[in-house]
C-alpha cells in the first residue's frame, strides 16, 4: 500500500465486526496503512484490543456517541496533511482480495474522483445497490412512499440507478460504508454535514461534491463484503426515526425560503407519520421473533 493513504473507520459497540475488519485489511495489503478507530464510545473493549495487537492501528476516543459524520470527520482531522488518499469504512466491512489496488488504480485513472466507492456485498453473496443517483424532492418522496410496498416503482427505480448495468462510471453518490475519499476534494467541501447524526451523510457528501466539481466514481472491479448494521439493528425505534429525521433535513436544505416552507411542513409530517409505522413495524416483528 502506499505512504499516502490511510484508514478511519468509526465503532460503537463493533465487536467482533472489527477483528474482522482489521484481519482482512492486514490480509490484503502488503504492508497494512495507518488506521485510526475513531470510538464513540464502546465498552466492549474491541477498539482496545485492535490497538494492542496491531502497530499501525491508532485509537481516537471521541468521547461519547457523536455518530458517523462527525466521528468520521475527527479521525480524519488526525491524520497527516500529506495522506492523498483516505479509505473511510464501517468496522463491519470485509476487505476483499485486490478491492484497495482497485479502488486507488481508479483514483488514478479518474482525476476529479472525489469519492470511489466499491461494488458491495451483502452476506449472501447479493449485490448490494451502493452507486445510486442523488434523490430530488418527488424520486425521493416517491421512494420513501412506495419504496417498501411496491419495489419496482419508477422512483425506487431511479434513485437505486436500477437501469444501469454495473460499470465504472460516475454517479450522483456511494455509500459511504466503503468510500476511499481523495483528501483534497474532501476538506475542500468541509469533510461530513455534523449536523447528521446517521445516514443520509454520504448522500450529502456526494451531492455537495458533485456541485463543488469533483466526481463520484463507482467502482465494480473493488469488491467488499458488508455485514450491515451491527449497530443500528439492535435499537430500530432510535435508528428509524434518525433515518426520516436524516431524510428530511437533506431535502430541507435543498429547497429552502418562505416560499417552499409548505413544501417542507408537508416533508415534515408525512417522514414523521412514516417513521412512526416503520417502529411500530420493527416492534411487531421483533415480538414476532421472540415469540417463537
Amino acid at each position: 500500500m502506499p505512504a499516502q493513504l490511510a484508514v478511519v473507520t468509526v465503532t460503537y459497540f463493533s465487536g467482533d465486526h472489527l477483528a474482522t475488519f482489521l484481519r482482512s485489511l492486514d490480509a490484503v495489503t502488503d504492508e497494512m496503512p495507518q488506521v485510526i478507530i475513531a470510538d464513540n464510545g464502546s465498552t466492549d473493549g474491541a477498539p482496545e484490543r485492535a490497538e494492542q495487537e496491531y502497530e499501525s492501528v491508532t485509537l481516537l476516543r471521541t468521547g461519547g456517541n457523536l455518530g458517523y459524520g462527525r466521528a468520521m470527520n475527527r479521525g480524519v482531522a488526525q491524520l497527516d496533511p500529506d495522506i492523498e488518499f483516505v479509505l473511510l469504512a464501517n468496522p463491519d466491512v470485509e476487505w476483499k482480495p485486490g478491492a484497495i489496488e482497485e479502488l486507488l488504480a481508479a483514483a488514478r485513472r479518474w482525476p476529479r474522483a472525489g469519492s470511489l466507492g466499491p461494488l458491495i456485498r451483502e452476506p449472501d453473496g447479493s449485490v448490494y445497490p451502493s452507486a445510486r443517483r442523488v434523490p430530488d424532492l418527488i424520486s425521493g418522496t416517491g421512494h420513501a412512499i412506495l419504496g417498501t410496498v411496491w419495489k419496482s416503482n419508477p422512483w425506487t427505480a431511479a434513485y437505486l440507478a436500477d437501469d444501469v448495468a454495473p460499470s465504472e462510471r460516475p454517479v450522483g453518490w456511494l455509500s459511504g460504508s466503503c468510500l476511499l475519499v481523495r483528501r483534497k476534494a474532501f476538506d475542500e467541501v468541509g469533510g461530513f454535514d455534523e449536523r447528521y447524526f446517521m445516514y443520509m451523510e454520504d448522500v450529502d457528501l456526494g451531492d455537495r461534491l458533485g456541485k463543488a466539481g469533483w466526481q463520484n466514481v463507482y467502482v465494480p472491479s473493488a469488491e467488499i463484503v458488508h455485514t450491515k448494521g451491527h449497530s443500528a439493528g439492535r435499537h430500530p425505534e432510535k435508528m428509524l426515526p434518525a433515518h426520516h429525521e436524516s431524510a428530511y433535513r437533506f431535502q430541507a436544505d435543498r429547497n429552502p425560503g418562505v416560499l417552499r416552507a409548505p413544501i417542507r411542513l408537508a416533508l415534515r409530517v408525512g417522514l414523521a407519520v412514516r417513521s412512526r409505522l416503520a417502529v411500530r413495524a420493527a416492534r411487531r416483528a421483533a415480538a414476532g421473533d421472540s415469540g417463537r
